[in-house]
């Protein structure tokens, strides 16, 4: 039997993903929601690479062919062994054609191997690719709804399945039919009578194939699903694995993460009933045939209607027969499960994202102009209630907007909007008289430099998580940016400085650190809008005023919009916003504010107390 781990294929993206990428990207709404046009993501990978595919299946006929020739030495062996008309020389002869046989298997079992198993790589590859791009073209509200458990598993183990179904599916439903078919063409013509008995169990073969199909191919789908899950929950709670430990719940989360575990062992054990029946079968029917043929071959060599050779060829046949015979009920295994892989991608890339650029979207290179919200209104559901209502900004070229509102209050939904992570729900926004949602979104979020409230640090180095891709930036550069995020004489101190590796999620930075290194990235983008989300949450009040000076210095360059529960933080900014429940209920510079004597008035004192009570 075939079976053995596939050579890795190596290179870049191959043509087919690059064509089905730009499917994907050129006219993401027309893919088809048909489960059997799944397979339209794999046919490029065959066309791209039929000359592979051809050589390869050349090989594994000629590997089939060559497998056929040794029962015809060993009936010669056999026949001259009987009649003693042989001797050593001629007796080493039949071995050598053997050797030499084997051999030309082994090599032309490599050249298969290298082709098939290898286009089912490329395949693997470029599917990944394709995958991963298309994640990132779907919107903000997608994560919010699916689990990363769920991505990673059709990142995979969807991928895998599909990857076997094409290599390994290729070589089972190639042997099935090439040396099924040769063997039964030798074995006619040693006796056809004694062919057409010995092959009676094969319509059952066929029968019970079409019976489990279907159940196999419904249960794998069962079985990726929970395998998914499972892989969310793991994922979960190694990411939580300090607050887990911190509350004593270890034994509590593997509980739940054992209850989980169970329902994806018995949708296996659901499934292996199914396989469990099957594969035995194919067994069963195989050496029903193997039985007759003792009887009956058996009885005819005892007559002489065939010679011993003949018999002991018919034997060797059928168990090259019993190879194929197990390979349709492999082909059929891999097939239905690559298939129900393939469904789940497919129903992703089936995913439109809710923000996209219409037709005849405008280029926009820089901001000449204003950035204004008239009358938007936003909800995270249709029918959910607005988080924001009626907001009406005007915010000039080079000015600084500062928002402030107690917690809930919609202020991070507000910037959210500009880049459009989310689309308004009603009303606009513009930027230079000009609709963001008729603006490309690459040039738009080009424009915006963004700092979110919660900083993502990635398992690299702090150079890299700064730079967040773009070398090319100079190390002058990079070093102004952290100073003025006050991150510089931090760096220094750590032994590996810039190159120092922080870990997953920058675990072996403090909060304050974290936070800081986000707003590096954001400083270092040059962009003419810069948001940032509470920049100064998580730090002293000397290090924050040391930011907030070092953003100061950049009004009247940049546009600058900043959320701050620290109301010291946005004094400066020629335009304050307070929300409260989704609307503003304030709006004025500084000094307008505290005249009001409302929210934004009372909370400054109050913080204010606090700070000097703080400094004694």
């Amino acid at each position: 039997m075939r079976g053995a781990s596939a050579p890795a294929a190596t290179g870049a993206s191959t043509a087919g993903a690059l064509h089905v990428r730009e499917m994907l990207f050129n006219d993401i709404g027309c893919l088809n929601v048909n489960p059997m046009k799944s397979l339209h993501l794999i046919k490029p990978y065959f066309s791209e690479n039929r000359y592979l595919i051809i050589c390869g299946l050349i090989c594994l006929i000629a590997v089939d062919m060559l497998q056929l020739i040794i029962p015809r030495i060993i009936k010669w062996a056999v026949d001259d062994l009987t009649l003693f008309n042989i001797d050593l020389t001629e007796l080493s002869s039949y071995a050598l054609y053997i050797v030499a046989i084997a051999v030309m298997i082994g090599l032309f079992r490599y050249g298969w191997r290298r082709c098939l198993i290898g286009t089912s790589r490329r395949a693997e590859e470029g599917l990944r690719n394709i995958l991963f791009a298309h994640i990132q073209t779907l919107s903000a509200s997608y994560f919010d709804r699916v689990k990363t458990g769920d991505l990673m598993a059709h990142a995979t183990n969807d991928i895998q399945h599909v990857r076997m179904a094409i290599g390994m599916g290729m070589v089972a439903l190639t042997d099935a039919i090439v040396l099924g078919t040769a063997a039964i063409g030798f074995m006619l013509y040693i006796n056809k009578l004694l062919t057409l008995i010995v092959l009676i169990p094969m319509p059952l073969v066929a029968l019970s194939a079409r019976f489990f199909s279907k159940k196999m191919h419904r249960l794998y789908g069962e079985v990726q699903k929970t395998f998914a899950d499972l892989t969310e929950a793991v994922r979960e709670r190694f990411a939580g694995i300090r607050i887990i430990k911190a509350y004593n719940r270890e034994k509590d989360e593997s509980l739940k993460l054992e209850a989980i575990s169970r329902d994806y062992i018995d949708k296996n054990l659901s499934l292996v009933r199914i396989t469990g029946s099957f594969f035995p079968m194919m067994l069963l029917f195989s050496n029903l045939s193997l039985a007759i043929l003792l009887y009956l071959g058996g009885r005819q060599t005892i007559v002489l209607t065939i010679t011993p050779g003949d018999f002991v060829a018919f034997i060797s046949y059928i168990g090259l027969l019993t190879w194929p015979m197990m390979a349709m009920g492999w082909v059929i295994n891999l097939i239905q499960r690559g298939r129900a892989s393939l469904d789940r991608i497919n129903r992703i890339l089936q995913t439109k994202p809710d923000i996209v650029d219409i037709p005849g979207a405008r280029s926009i290179t820089d901001l000449s102009s204003d950035i204004t919200f008239e009358n938007v209104s936003f909800a995270y559901k249709h029918r959910n209630p607005p988080v924001l209502n009626k907001i009406n900004i005007r915010l000039d070229k080079g000015k600084t907007l500062g928002i402030v509102g107690p917690p809930g209050s919609g202020k991070t939904t507000l910037i959210s909007l500009i880049p459009r992570l989310f689309d308004v729900s009603s009303g606009c926004i513009s930027i230079d008289g000009i609709d963001i949602s008729r603006m490309r979104v690459f040039d738009l979020r080009t424009l915006i430099s963004f700092m979110p409230q919660e900083p993502f640090l990635f398992a690299g180095t702090i150079r890299e998580n700064i730079l967040f891709g773009n070398n090319k930036i100079k190390d002058s550069k990079l070093i102004s940016a952290t100073k003025k995020a006050s991150l510089y004489d931090t760096i220094r101190l750590f032994h590996n400085g810039f190159e120092t590796v922080i870990g997953e999620k920058g675990v072996i930075l403090s909060g304050g650190q974290k936070q800081r290194l986000a707003l590096a990235r954001a400083l270092l983008k040059q962009a003419p809008v810069l948001i940032f989300d509470d920049p100064i949450s998580q730090v002293d009040v000397e290090t924050g005023n040391d930011i907030i000076n070092s953003i100061r210095s950049m009004a009247g360059e940049k546009t600058i919009i900043i959320i701050s529960h620290r109301l010291s933080a946005v004094r400066f900014a020629d335009q304050i916003i307070a929300l409260d429940r989704g609307r503003i209920v304030e709006s004025g510079t500084h000094a307008e504010l505290m005249e009001y004597d409302k929210y934004y008035a009372k909370t400054f004192r109050l913080q204010e107390i606090e700070e000097e009570l703080n400094a004694h």
